[in-house]
């Protein structure tokens, strides 16, 4: 059966009009209104205000930026991440339980836990735990070493009883 494309036609399933008399107040760009000309690339603390968490540059709708500021802003970031000022994204390492799209069931049971991201401001105050688990590792190792070839000995103790006899 064909479908009727007659748009003239008055239903009831006509959606209502959008109401297009409701404006939203737009937000005045940070720069026109201090008449800041220069956006400065070594200036990290204005430019991270225009990046996500996740370091990608906001949008101008969302930062209420003109034109041509929003245009220099994205230069200004993108010459700081060249020049290793700012990342280019922030690292994160969560992961969800089951893999991807939560498909459990499909081969993925070794992945039962979850793994925290680690503040990067706590990278320096655990050395002595750090330190006091590479003594345990190491001291593992010697008794695992020593247990080897203890082993190997009784074997070769064995093997010679074995060939006097």
């Amino acid at each position: 059966m064909a479908r009727n494309n007659d748009r003239n036609t008055s239903t009831s399933s006509k959606r209502a009009p959008k109401d297009l008399g409701r404006r939203i107040k737009k937000k005045p760009c940070q720069f026109c209104r201090e008449s800041n000309t220069w956006i400065d690339y070594k200036d990290l603390n204005t430019l991270r205000k225009f990046m996500s968490d996740r370091g990608k540059i906001r949008a101008r709708r969302v930062t209420g930026n003109c034109e041509q500021h929003q245009h220099d802003i994205a230069e200004a970031i993108k010459t700081a991440r060249e020049l290793v000022l700012l990342p280019y994204t922030q690292r994160t390492t969560t992961e969800r339980a089951g893999g991807r799209g939560g498909r459990g069931g499909r081969g993925r049971e070794d992945r039962e836990g979850t793994l925290e991201a680690v503040p990067e401001t706590n990278a320096g105050k655990d050395v002595e735990v750090l330190d006091a688990v590479v003594e345990e590792l190491i001291e593992e190792a010697i008794i695992e070493e020593i247990v080897d070839e203890v082993v190997e000995e009784i074997i070769e103790a064995i093997e010679d009883e074995e060939v006097e006899a």
